[in-house]
């Protein structure tokens, strides 16, 4: 399939299909399960969510658990990956190709992305944060690496694949109707529940 930057090419050949064996394990669902339950402490009940870059589901599993009858569609861009997913929310809920392309006007309680943004191209990012925004009926949930401003650094032996800014900040300036209502910090070195150091931020969508 025919791709706008390299980064997505990236994440749909070879690389996105060895992740997936780093991202599958009985403690990182314990530990995202924790994670969530810190992360929406603070939102209402949740009855659907739409995850950006689900992977093979680990994050949805989570909520599943979180929140049992949790109607949940993923955004996969890995053949591999996304026929793992369809296994847990269904293919008909599944949507196999970019964030750049899904399709919109379906809206959820909940639209989440966990360690996506870092990999997209930057100058695709405003275009990201417009779907996630429509993709959302009120709640928004990002989870990725901070720096209070643009910076690119080395991914595992590759250049300009991870990128780490301000991702929620300019989301606050760019949508008025959002609203910051927690934020926090997951530690790798956590001895209980780690996470790969990263930083959330729950957001409100008024009406």
């Amino acid at each position: 399939m025919p791709f706008k930057t390299e980064q997505e090419a990236f994440w749909a050949g070879a690389f996105g299909t060895q992740y997936i064996g780093r991202n599958e394990s009985s403690g990182l669902l314990a530990s995202n399960l924790n994670f969530f339950a810190c992360a929406l402490r603070r939102a209402a009940r949740i009855g659907s969510c739409v995850e950006f870059g689900a992977n093979i589901g680990m994050n949805l599993r989570a909520l599943k658990l979180l929140y049992p009858g949790l109607a949940a569609r993923g955004i996969e861009i890995n053949a591999d990956a996304a026929a793992q997913l369809a296994q847990l929310v269904g293919p008909e809920n599944v949507f196999l190709g970019s964030i750049f392309d899904a399709p919109d006007g379906q809206q959820a309680d909940l639209a989440l992305i966990k360690g996506v943004l870092i990999h997209l191209n930057p100058e695709m990012l405003a275009h990201t944060y417009r779907k996630l925004y429509d993709a959302t009926r009120r709640w928004l949930l990002v989870c990725e690496y901070y720096n209070p401003t643009p910076v690119a650094i080395p991914y595992r032996g590759h250049s300009d694949r991870l990128f780490k800014r301000d991702f929620a900040g300019e989301m606050l300036d760019m949508f008025p109707a959002l609203s910051l209502v927690d934020y926090g910090f997951a530690y790798r070195r956590d001895p209980a529940f780690p996470q790969d150091d990263v930083t959330w931020f729950l957001m409100e969508k008024r009406a």
